[in-house]
């Protein structure tokens, strides 16, 4: 017997089956039912795991006041509390640095980040990259401010560097990057290397925002800087990039920073 042939046999026995089942229910008057039922539309897929939901970026997920949480926001009106305060998990990425081991530490977390980024840099074509500075200590800001105001005066190193207990290199979360070989160190012109492009376009990939932006200096009190970035978690840098505020104090909302209270 052909399969075409068999397949219509099994059809016409299963139809007969059928009839004779329906005849015995209308024969049976207990069996008729007393109410009806809507027929289960049959999926057309098969049944697979619940997809996990996207979760919503939620903005008071971490603390902006705690110096440990990642998205601390330190500037000119919101001082580190404690002022002394040093990071608990710093470690030296695996990375090329231009200043000392003890400046060049960064949080766990950040440090992990940031060799993934280096690293991203370079098979993506930007070029080397290595570390300028990273973590400074109440100590160290406090001789490297009092060193520029000495050379420069209290205004002009007040809007290049932080005074100490200001300072977002002291919670251990920010870095200022360089080009390798070194190209326009600690200058605007960095963002205009390979380097500076890349960084600008991807760092948020990795966790990092550009934390003094140009035309920001009302809100940030600083002035462009295209080497430093700040490590606040992919989560939120990808927030900043899509929704468009370019500056901490604008995503949260906070009062600008131009100048330091006492003045």
């Amino acid at each position: 017997m052909s399969r075409r042939s068999f397949h219509s046999s099994l059809v016409a026995v299963v139809a007969l089956t059928a009839l004779m089942s329906l005849a015995s229910c209308v024969a049976a008057p207990g069996n008729i039912p007393t109410h009806s039922t809507s027929p289960r539309p049959m999926s057309s897929t098969v049944p697979g795991p619940t997809p996990t939901p996207i979760p919503t970026f939620d903005s008071r997920a971490l603390s902006i006041d705690d110096a440990t949480s990642l998205w601390v926001v330190v500037d000119k009106v919101r001082s580190l509390q404690p002022a002394s305060f040093v990071p608990p998990d710093l470690v030296l990425p695996s990375v090329p640095h231009i200043s000392s081991s003890a400046s060049s530490v960064m949080r766990a977390e950040a440090a992990t980040a940031l060799q993934s980024m280096f690293a991203a840099a370079a098979a993506e074509g930007s070029g080397a990259m290595q570390i300028q500075n990273a973590y400074r200590s109440f100590v160290v800001q406090t001789n490297t401010h009092n060193s520029l105001v000495r050379s420069l005066g209290e205004a002009t190193a007040d809007a290049q560097s932080a005074r100490p207990g200001y300072s977002e290199h002291q919670t251990g979360l920010a870095v200022d990057i360089a080009a390798s070989p070194s190209r326009c160190d600690i200058q605007a012109c960095f963002g205009e290397t390979p380097q500076g492009i890349w960084l600008a376009a991807n760092a948020y990939r990795f966790g990092f925002v550009l934390r003094y932006p140009p035309d920001k200096s009302a809100v940030t009190g600083y002035v462009y800087e295209p080497w430093h970035y700040r490590y606040v978690g992919a989560a939120l840098a990808t927030e900043l990039h899509e929704s468009g505020p370019t500056t901490l104090e604008e995503f949260f909302e906070l009062p600008g920073a131009p100048d330091y209270d006492d003045e």
